[in-house]
């Protein structure tokens, strides 16, 4: 175990899924820098359990994946990154954020791809992609129904999590995943059960409504 600057954030960060991060806290400045002189230039992802991104004291969960960045821009008073979801870890133990956070880690193997996943990879993105169509129709979606996927697929199986429509405890459990098979089954089950959980609340709130209209 090696100790690794970590960036806790709001968000869940899936392999092979983007990240767009304005930096502007001195400490994660810092970090940056560090992580500048690295190769490859990188840093932990995970995702805050409770507290908020700036100034500290936020509880982190254990399960993250690595930053790898890919693009910088420079910005008035903040520095913009582009960055890809390489791999996962999970968290041994945390060290003190000084001058950043920092966390021995434990990497988590590589998901193995066996061609008889075929039918499942495929089945799960006409439903993820019929779950983000129909959810477009009841909220605004951060990924649309067309976005493509990559051709490996391993990381097209991470995509399918990163752009279904899930809350965040979701998204972690996802990333714990141990084989292809089980994280496409569960994206699938989720993504169903996450547009039953918002279509049946918004219909109950449109019941409300209309009982409320009536004289």
């Amino acid at each position: 175990m090696t100790a690794r600057p970590m960036f806790p954030l709001g968000t869940v960060l899936f392999p092979s899924m983007p990240a767009v991060l304005r930096v502007f806290e001195e400490r994660y400045l810092a970090m940056l820098a560090s992580v500048l002189q690295e190769e490859p230039a990188e840093f932990g992802v995970v995702l805050i359990e409770r507290g908020m991104e700036v100034g500290g004291g936020d509880h982190r969960f254990r399960v993250g994946t690595f930053a790898r960045i890919t693009q910088l821009m420079q910005g008035e008073g903040f520095v913009g990154l582009v960055a890809e979801g390489a791999q996962r870890f999970e968290v041994e133990r945390w060290l003190p954020d000084d001058p950043y956070p920092r966390a021995e880690v434990r990497l988590l193997p590589d998901l193995e791809w066996d061609e008889s996943f075929r039918p499942l990879l495929e089945e799960t993105e006409r439903v993820v992609r019929r779950v983000l169509a129909q959810a477009s129709e009841f909220a605004e979606q951060r990924w649309s129904a067309d976005v493509e996927l990559v051709d490996d697929p391993v990381a097209a199986a991470w995509q399918l999590a990163g752009i279904a429509p899930l809350g965040e405890l979701d998204q972690v459990a996802l990333l714990r995943a141990s084989t292809v098979e089980g994280l496409l089954t569960d994206v699938q089950r989720l993504a169903t059960a996450a547009l039953e959980t918002l279509t049946s609340s918004l219909l109950g709130d449109d019941d409300g409504l209309d009982q409320l209209g009536e004289p």
